[in-house]
């Protein structure tokens, strides 16, 4: 019998985060590859968490969110950057970044499409891409003096008269840079000279490292009309299985998104939402020491990572770190990653898997720092066989 599935999705089997974890469970070997932390978030809202379930707030909530999440985000972007967004009608709750996403792109863009992503890409953008029967068409970030830039020539190049919106991840996963205002001021320049959208992830906002600034898109002049501001708590609060996002945006890009949105999940869970709403007012002091165990949790995994023999780029933000494989004399990260448990008892992510040019990225692996200090010590510790010749 043929393949069930359409064919635009053919191209996308089992995601790369799901077959590495089921690697490492079937050999037991330390996950640094999906970015999850192995810790739970907040106290205090874990537990209104539990007070929302048993106080009845089990049913379906409000299709743009509860009313006590909208207002809190929009306090959110208010105090931290200067961004008024009305609750209602100018925030949409849904079921994590990856929902709104995908929402935002089925809603704005038609077949044919062209949606300007940069490379190495999160995979679900491309995936989200092909569901709308657009085209993505990839920007390479490159390293350049120890962090990933883009150029800005070929970024202009890769606007034609079917280009619809630009997805910008910023801090980016998986190459951890922290797009710089320079940065983003081309990318806003692009946009308005094209009448452009802007569709930015800004899932690790709050996550970045050695004073180094977030500074949305949205901020920029002329950018708040024309961009749909994506972030979560997932990361943030280190809850990435309560799934609870929201977009930011102008009435009318909210309601497009909102339109596809109820159609897809209707609503995301009232508990969490309450919970996630609670977060944002009251454990902004534990996110700012969670970012300051992050950042010594990296230097911790560049060490080891360095000693076993890797080529380390430092990263401005997230939870990852990028290495060149090249100098332990490998250059497939794929073929690597399949082998890593065997060698070491680790299991990593090959970065090529998020490039549309695999080979502009084969010699990348992608490390997680997110969790135990002990985990990173052993996994640092196994990694040396590498070098040692013990591969």
């Amino acid at each position: 019998m043929s393949d069930p599935l359409v064919s635009r999705m053919r191209e996308f089997g089992t995601t790369i985060f799901a077959e590495m974890s089921a690697l490492a469970v079937r050999t037991g070997s330390i996950n640094l590859g999906q970015g999850f932390p192995d810790t739970d978030g907040p106290d205090s809202m874990l537990e209104r968490a539990v007070e929302a379930i048993r106080s009845g707030a089990n049913q379906y909530p409000p299709g743009p969110g509860t009313p006590e999440l909208r207002q809190a985000v929009a306090e959110h972007r208010e105090r931290h950057y200067g961004l008024g967004y009305d609750p209602d009608g100018e925030i949409l709750v849904t079921v994590g970044a990856t929902e709104a996403i995908a929402a935002s792109v089925l809603a704005l863009c038609e077949p044919g499409d062209e949606v300007i992503a940069f490379e190495p890409y999160y995979d679900s953008y491309a995936a989200s891409i092909a569901l709308a029967g657009a085209r993505l068409s990839a920007v390479t970030l490159r390293p350049v003096d120890g962090r990933f830039t883009f150029d800005p020539a070929e970024l202009r190049a890769a606007v034609t008269p079917r280009t619809r919106a630009i997805l910008v991840n910023s801090p980016h996963n998986p190459t951890g840079t922290v797009f710089t205002r320079a940065e983003l001021a081309e990318i806003a320049a692009l946009c308005q000279d094209h009448d452009l959208t802007a569709i930015t992830d800004e899932v690790y906002e709050h996550l970045t490292f050695d004073g180094v600034e977030h500074v949305p898109l949205a901020t920029l002049p002329g950018m708040r009309e024309r961009t749909v501001m994506i972030s979560s708590a997932g990361k943030t609060f280190s809850v990435t299985g309560w799934k609870t996002g929201w977009i930011c945006a102008p009435p009318r890009h909210v309601k497009a998104v909102q339109t596809v949105k109820q159609f897809l999940t209707f609503t995301a869970a009232a508990p969490w939402q309450l919970a996630v709403a609670h977060g944002l007012r009251h454990e902004l002091d534990w996110v700012a020491a969670l970012r300051d165990s992050l950042q010594a949790k990296r230097d911790r995994l560049m060490g080891g990572l360095a000693a076993a023999g890797f080529e380390v780029l430092k990263p401005s933000g997230t939870y990852f770190v990028q290495t060149d494989i090249r100098p332990l004399g490998f250059t497939d990260g794929l073929e690597l990653t399949r082998r890593l448990p065997e060698l070491a008892g680790v299991v990593a992510i090959p970065t090529q898997v998020f490039y549309d040019h695999a080979e502009r990225g084969s010699h990348f692996v992608r490390f997680a720092f997110c969790k135990k200090d002990e985990v990173i010590d052993e996994a640092a510790d196994r990694l040396k066989r590498l070098s040692a010749g013990e591969a």
